[in-house]
């Protein structure tokens, strides 16, 4: 049967149950996250998404370029984590004869040291990375803590080989809280993505205090400066920097920006 005025099928036309499966798309969005205790921003402009909270796919990155985001978004984690909790100052656990090989060994070792301290310190945020020495056998620690700890209780703490820890400095007038966790932050990432690359599968490549984790205030705009302007609004001041991936040539993903705040 046809409908003469369409000179179509019956069978051609939607039925009601076809029609209440269209999707239904909107525009593409900016997302930025934003984490006001970090000082810091960052986002993506979103494909469309469709009225099930779906998002369309933009690029699939392959495995060389999987690893450097993964090390890339540790970094990340690491520096915001620092930054919000004013982690700056540096220490190293190393071990003394026999030394320790077992990476699993290494972290209950650690534990039991962070068990310690705050027993003596009260809530203590503190993160920490392994580092595998260059024979690729033996490790030691490096960690950042936000407040002075005597040396005697590190000591203590620490019964299974040197410890050393410092305040970082030498740092530009202004730069602040932020700026002195952020170097730390720098510090730590490096071991952290050597972890990533040289590190036993299925164990976590840093580690943290619970409870600390700072807070993110999720920013949804229709363009890059609505989203920025949103930001700026909360923060109270323009950020110092901003970064944003249509300045780099060749830039495979999404549109993105970054942004931090001197503090």
């Amino acid at each position: 049967m046809t409908d003469g005025a369409e000179g179509r099928s019956s069978l051609e036309s939607p039925t009601k149950l076809d029609r209440a499966k269209v999707v239904q798309r909107v525009e593409a969005r900016w997302l930025l996250n934003l984490y006001p205790e970090a000082g810091e921003a960052g986002g993506c402009l979103q494909s469309a998404a469709d009225s099930s909270g779906g998002a369309g796919v933009w690029w699939e990155p392959g495995p060389e370029r999987s690893a450097e985001e993964a090390a890339r978004r540790a970094r990340g984690h690491v520096r915001r984590y620092c930054a919000a909790n004013g982690l700056n100052r540096l220490g190293t656990l190393t071990y003394g004869p026999p030394f320790c090989r077992d990476p699993r060994a290494v972290r209950g070792h650690v534990r039991s040291f962070f068990r310690k301290l705050r027993r003596r310190t009260g809530a203590l945020p503190y993160l920490w990375v392994p580092e595998l020495h260059a024979d690729g056998e033996r490790y030691h620690v490096h960690f950042a803590v936000g407040r002075f700890v005597q040396r005697g209780w590190i000591v203590e703490a620490w019964p299974h080989g040197f410890v050393h820890i410092k305040l970082l400095g030498d740092l530009p007038t202004g730069s602040g809280t932020w700026g002195e966790a952020r170097l730390a932050a720098g510090y730590l990432g490096k071991y952290v993505g050597k972890a990533l690359d040289r590190g036993p599968a299925g164990l976590h490549r840093y580690e943290v205090a619970q409870g600390f984790r700072p807070r993110v205030r999720r920013i949804v705009g229709a363009s890059l400066a609505e989203v920025l302007a949103q930001a700026e609004a909360l923060m109270g001041a323009e950020p110092e920097q901003v970064w944003d991936s249509a300045t780099v040539g060749g830039w495979a993903g999404p549109h993105a920006v970054w942004a931090s705040w001197a503090g």
